[in-house]
């Protein structure tokens, strides 16, 4: 089977295979102590070609999804829009058996031009800037799936949906309700939106969202984390590395008494994160080989921007593997408050990757830094090749 990969300006065609093997029954979890292997298969299978990365990623999403992120279910059965007059909310109700809820996106479309627009989806409400000839879509994650404390658990329209005991944390339940917000923009060619050229951005726990919703769907073309720390753009075993080294940082065992952003089964792990079988630079590589641009504040130490730093180095990995290096960018600057976006120094390195990926511009976006010269030692936590993939 032969899918083609619009990306950019580039038509790359892979040649995916029609069936990937499945995880296996029982899997031996070890203790890794230094960044797992995105190359290497449960089965030990050396991964060199980008069918076999297809496949290798597949088995990736279903490692996260078993051991963190709780299962991704599949589209409902029926889905039905609804677009207001002027235009600014759209409905949408997914039923599935006996049980429908329904929901609404507000979108702002460009005041000029001519549709269909590329268009930012932000959790909440975004804090990036937004270029005026991108359109804006706003989906309320909280009522979707809740996220005040461990109380929240089960509650909110995607459980209303799925059953109060689906396994889906809340940021899978988001990733869920962005693909169907993308299914009704498909079905509604009257909303003026390409979907074909969306973004997915949130920051701090919507961050957390954000990078998870780019890597289970494969319809976003841009990922725009923003200051997601643990959970996000961090890796686990790093920020327990910080936090071993009285760096005051969000960790797992943290984490699993906050709040419902990974699942009831991740709290196994909570306090030995060496026995997980993957951690988020391979999350990074679940989005490549599309947009993913991760913004970050490089003074917020509870964010662990170290781990952030080295874990998404790491993750970079995955894109040059496959030939896309560029296509990865990493922006951390300082000296501003929590999720309020430096205009006057972030802002080329974003519009870069809005320019490339949402307006088919043939920019540069060989965007990878930060502001404090943080340094990551690849000899101590990366010991694998890195192939290139043919």
């Amino acid at each position: 089977m032969r899918f083609l990969l619009p990306l950019l300006g580039l038509s790359v065609v892979y040649a995916f295979p029609q069936r990937c093997p499945l995880l296996p029954r029982d899997i031996a979890l070890r203790s890794e102590t230094t960044l797992p292997d995105p190359f290497t298969t449960l089965r030990g299978q050396h991964v060199r070609s980008k069918a076999q990365w297809s496949c290798r990623a597949q088995e990736l999403s279903a490692l996260f999804q078993k051991y963190e992120l709780g299962t991704l279910p599949g589209p409902p059965s029926s889905l039905k829009t609804s677009l207001s007059i002027n235009g600014s909310s759209l409905m949408i109700t997914s039923t599935k058996g006996s049980e429908s809820i329904t929901y609404s996106v507000n979108i702002t479309l460009p005041t000029v031009g001519k549709g269909p627009f590329p268009a930012v989806i932000a959790f909440g409400a975004p804090s990036i800037p937004i270029p005026s000839n991108i359109a804006t879509i706003v989906f309320d994650n909280s009522e979707f799936a809740q996220q005040d404390s461990l109380a929240s658990r089960g509650q909110g329209l995607f459980y209303d949906l799925h059953g109060p005991n689906a396994t889906a944390s809340a940021l899978t339940a988001w990733a869920w309700g962005v693909g169907r917000i993308i299914d009704a923009l498909e079905r509604t060619p009257q909303a003026l939106i390409n979907t074909r050229r969306l973004a997915i951005t949130g920051c701090s726990r919507n961050g957390k969202g954000a990078l998870v919703t780019g890597a289970l769907e494969p319809r976003i073309a841009l990922t725009i984390p923003q200051e997601s720390g643990s959970g996000g753009a961090a890796c686990w075993r790093l920020s327990d590395y910080q936090l071993a080294h009285n760096e005051s940082t969000q960790t797992a065992s943290e984490i699993v008494d906050e709040n419902v952003w990974e699942s009831v089964e991740f709290r196994k792990f909570a306090n030995n994160t060496d026995l997980l079988p993957f951690d988020h630079h391979e999350l990074a590589g679940l989005v490549a080989p599309r947009g993913l641009v991760v913004i970050d504040n490089s003074d917020y130490l509870w964010l662990g921007p170290w781990s952030s730093w080295g874990c998404m180095s790491a993750g970079r990995l995955v894109y040059e593997a496959l030939g896309a290096g560029s296509n990865m960018g990493y922006s951390s600057i300082g000296n501003h408050t929590h999720c309020q976006f430096p205009v006057d120094r972030q802002t080329p390195d974003l519009y870069a990757f809005y320019d490339r990926f949402l307006l088919d511009k043939h920019v540069e976006t060989d965007v990878f830094y930060n502001s404090v010269n943080l340094t990551f030692d690849y000899s101590r936590w990366v010991r694998w090749r890195v192939p290139r993939l043919y």
